[in-house]
C-alpha cells in the first residue's frame, strides 16, 4: 500500500471544513437530545484540536462517544447529525496510507450531515443534495489536494455510498 503526505497544517484544515460540517446539523441531535451532550462535546475537543494540533485521547474519545450518542438517539436524523459529528471529531486521524478507508475520514463528516438534512425533511434527497453541494463549494484546497492522494471512491447502492461518490467526485475536480 502506498502511502501520501499529510500535514499537521492538512490535518488542521480538514478539521476546521469537517466542524462546520457537523455544526450545521448539530441542533437536528440537539432537538431530539436536549440532555445529550457528546455530539457538542466531540466538536468542542475538534475545535481545540485545530488550534492546537495535538491529537489527543480526549479528541479520540469524544468522537466515540458522539458514535455512541448516534446509537441511542431514537431519531434518523438525530443520529446521522451526531455520527456527523464523530465523524468529523475523527477526522484529524487520518493517516498516510493510501486507502478507502482513510478517504472516509474526508467523506464522512459531509456525507452524514447531508443524510441528516435530508432525513429531518422527510427523505428528501434534494435537501441533502442542496447541503452535499455547500461541502462542496466550501472545501478548501488543501482538503481536495488531500483527496486527490487517496483512491478513488466507486459508485454504490446505498444512499450514503451514492453521496460519498458524488462528494468524491467533485471534490476532485
Amino acid at each position: 500500500m502506498t502511502t501520501v503526505t499529510i500535514s499537521d497544517e492538512d490535518r488542521r484544515i480538514l478539521g476546521l471544513w469537517a466542524a462546520a460540517r457537523a455544526e450545521r446539523v448539530l441542533p437536528l441531535f440537539e432537538t431530539e437530545a436536549p440532555d445529550d451532550p457528546r455530539p457538542r462535546e466531540a466538536l468542542a475537543a475538534l475545535r481545540l484540536f485545530t488550534t492546537t494540533g495535538r491529537r489527543t485521547a480526549q479528541l479520540r474519545s469524544a468522537a466515540w462517544a458522539a458514535h455512541r450518542a448516534a446509537r441511542e438517539v431514537g431519531d434518523p436524523a438525530a443520529a446521522a447529525a451526531a455520527r456527523a459529528a464523530c465523524y468529523a471529531a475523527a477526522a484529524p486521524f487520518i493517516h498516510a496510507l493510501a486507502s478507502p478507508h482513510q478517504a472516509k475520514h474526508i467523506h464522512d463528516p459531509a456525507v452524514h450531515a447531508a443524510l441528516a438534512r435530508e432525513l429531518s425533511a422527510g427523505d428528501d434527497h434534494g435537501v441533502g443534495d442542496e447541503e452535499l453541494g455547500r461541502a462542496i463549494a466550501d472545501a478548501p484546497p488543501a482538503v481536495r489536494a488531500l483527496l486527490r492522494q487517496l483512491p478513488e471512491r466507486r459508485p454504490g447502492r446505498s444512499r450514503s455510498d451514492v453521496l460519498r461518490h458524488r462528494l468524491d467526485t467533485a471534490l476532485r475536480g
